[in-house]
């Protein structure tokens, strides 16, 4: 699949991430990971801001943010807390493990779609190496075709493009 793997080691694509034992089940997994200048306190506030309507998701704002840019800077009032609601556009994610320095978790869970995307912020020196995992399982006829040819493939392109900018912003 497309970017499914795109910057991760052999060990981070086979080491659990945080938020994994939210779907075990998961029938879609994808590991994409990148070195950042900051400390995980300075990344995770990026993280911690995004959202459609606020932060943007730093990736094709065009595309997942209604042609908004994407922050530039923190903004404190858009820092959200484990349990708040983050929109994605039509759909709200919940903010289902945040914890800062550490790792910040984004959820759907329903009845025909498990979807989390998953930020471990792990120190590496003086920096970081951000470990993003996707996990999805759709549960309706056909779904497994959709997750290959569509949500894997568009969702890489867009989470190598938020990767990318996350490491710009955070660059020192």
């Amino acid at each position: 699949m497309l970017f499914e793997t795109w910057g991760a080691t052999q060990a981070e694509i086979t080491e659990p991430v945080v938020g994994d034992e939210l779907i075990p089940d998961a029938t879609l997994v994808a590991t994409r990971s990148i070195d950042c200048d900051a400390r995980p306190a300075e990344v995770y506030p990026w993280l911690a801001q995004m959202g459609f309507g606020k932060a943007g998701w730093y990736s094709y704002d065009r595309l997942d943010n209604l042609g908004r840019k994407s922050a530039t800077e923190i903004v404190p009032a858009w820092q959200v807390i484990e349990g708040e609601l983050v929109p994605g556009g039509p759909i709200a994610f919940t903010a289902t493990i945040a914890r800062p320095s550490e790792a910040f978790v984004l959820a759907i869970q329903r009845n025909l779609l498990d979807f989390t995307l998953a930020f471990d912020l792990r120190p590496k020196g003086e920096g970081t190496r951000l470990v993003s995992r996707v996990r999805a399982r759709l549960r309706f006829p056909g779904g497994r075709v959709v997750e290959r040819f569509g949500l894997g493939p568009g969702d890489g392109i867009m989470v190598r493009k938020q990767l990318l900018e996350l490491q710009k912003r955070t660059a020192r």
